[in-house]
C-alpha cells in the first residue's frame, strides 16, 4: 500500500535531500510524504476489512495474535539490524571527516602542502611540524639544534590558523628518529604525512559518503514499506480486541456492530458523553471517565456502557520547524 505522490519527492526523501527544504518556503519531501501517508492510511482505516488471506478467521484467536506478534517481532529485529549497520557506517564516516577537518594535528594537508614544499631524496627528507602560536619564537631559535643533521634555515611556515602553524623542516633521513624525540620534548608535534596516504583517506571518505547515501535510501524505502505493514497489523490487533472485549462484555452469541468515529481532542470528551447517553441501556451502572488507560475491562475508571478503543494517528504528524 504505497502512498500516492510525486516520485521525484519520494526520491529526494529516500536520498536524504529533504534537509535543504527546511529553511525555505518550499514544502519538503519529508512533509509531503508524511501528509500523503496519513491520507493513505486514514483511507485504509475508514475502509478497513479483515485480511482473511493473511490472518485466516478459521484460526483460533491465540494463533492469530501469535501470527501478528511474530510478524512484528521479525520487523523489529530487522529494524534494529538495519539501524545498527547504518549508524555504524554513519559513525565511521563522521570520524574520518572529523579527523580530516579537525585541528592541525589531524586535518587533511593535501590542499595545503604542495609537492615542491617537500624535499625527498636518497639522503634528505622533509618533516612537517605543528607548532602552537606561543612557541613560534622558540621553534625558530631551536629547530636547527634538535639534531645536528638538520639543514640550516630550512624551516618554512606552510600554513597557520588561530591555534598555531605547520612548519616544514629538512634534515637527513638518519636523524628523523632523534629529531622527533627532541621535538616531542619541546612540545613540537611532528605530523606523519604522505600525499598518497592522505589521498587514499579522501577517496575512502568519498566512497563511504556514496555508500551512506545509498544505504540511507534503502533504509528509508524499507521503513516506508514496513511502517505501513506495522500499521495494518496494529489495526488488526485493535479489531481483535474489539471482538474479544465485546464477547466478554455482552456474551454469546456474538451480536454487536463495530464502527469508526473520527474526532479531535477538542470534541472527544463531548463525543464520549453522547455515546454513553446513547448506549446507557446496555449497562446502566457504567460511568465514562476519561483516564489514560487502554484496557477498558480492567481500568474501572474508563469503564463505559460501550466498547471503545482509540486509534491514534499522531505518529503521522510532523511539526513545522520553529522560525528564528
Amino acid at each position: 500500500m504505497g502512498p500516492p505522490g510525486d516520485k521525484a519527492q519520494e526520491y529526494s526523501l529516500a536520498n536524504g535531500d529533504h534537509r535543504k527544504y527546511q529553511s525555505s518556503a518550499a514544502t519538503s519531501p519529508l512533509k509531503t510524504y508524511i501528509t500523503s501517508q496519513r491520507v493513505d492510511l486514514m483511507n485504509y482505516v475508514t475502509k478497513f476489512q479483515w485480511d482473511k488471506a493473511k490472518y485466516p478467521t478459521a484460526l483460533p484467536l491465540s494463533t492469530l495474535t501469535d501470527l501478528i506478534s511474530k510478524e512484528i517481532s521479525q520487523m523489529e529485529t530487522e529494524l534494529r539490524s538495519r539501524a545498527t549497520a547504518y549508524n555504524s557506517l554513519k559513525a565511521t564516516l563522521h570520524s574520518l571527516e572529523h579527523n580530516l577537518n579537525g585541528n592541525l594535528q589531524t586535518c587533511c594537508l593535501n590542499d595545503i602542502v604542495r609537492k615542491e614544499d617537500l624535499v625527498v631524496s636518497e639522503y634528505l627528507t622533509t618533516l612537517l611540524v605543528v607548532v602552537s602560536r606561543e612557541k613560534y619564537l622558540q621553534w625558530e631559535k631551536s629547530y636547527e639544534v634538535l639534531s645536528e643533521f638538520v639543514v640550516p634555515r630550512s624551516s618554512r611556515k606552510i600554513f597557520e590558523d588561530r591555534d598555531g602553524g605547520i612548519f616544514s623542516v629538512t634534515l637527513f633521513k638518519r636523524a628523523v628518529c632523534e629529531f622527533k624525540a627532541k621535538a616531542q620534548e619541546s612540545k613540537f608535534i611532528v605530523r606523519e604525512y604522505s600525499f598518497d596516504v592522505e589521498e587514499r583517506k579522501q577517496q575512502e571518505i568519498m566512497k563511504l559518503s556514496v555508500h551512506k547515501k545509498e544505504q540511507h535510501g534503502i533504509f528509508v524505502r524499507w521503513l516506508k514499506v514496513n511502517f505501513t505493514q506495522v500499521f495494518i497489523a496494529w489495526l488488526h490487533v485493535k479489531a481483535l480486541r474489539v471482538f474479544v472485549e465485546s464477547v466478554l462484555r455482552y456474551g454469546l452469541p456474538v451480536n454487536y456492530q463495530a464502527f469508526l468515529l473520527e474526532t479531535d481532542r477538542k470534541h472527544s470528551k463531548k463525543l464520549k458523553e453522547e455515546l454513553s447517553s446513547l448506549f446507557v441501556h446496555l449497562d446502566p451502572t457504567a460511568s465514562a471517565k476519561e483516564v489514560s488507560c487502554d484496557i477498558p475491562g480492567l481500568c474501572q475508571q474508563e469503564y463505559s456502557s460501550y466498547i471503545c478503543f482509540h486509534i491514534s494517528t499522531s505518529m503521522l504528524e510532523i511539526s513545522e520547524p520553529s522560525a528564528t
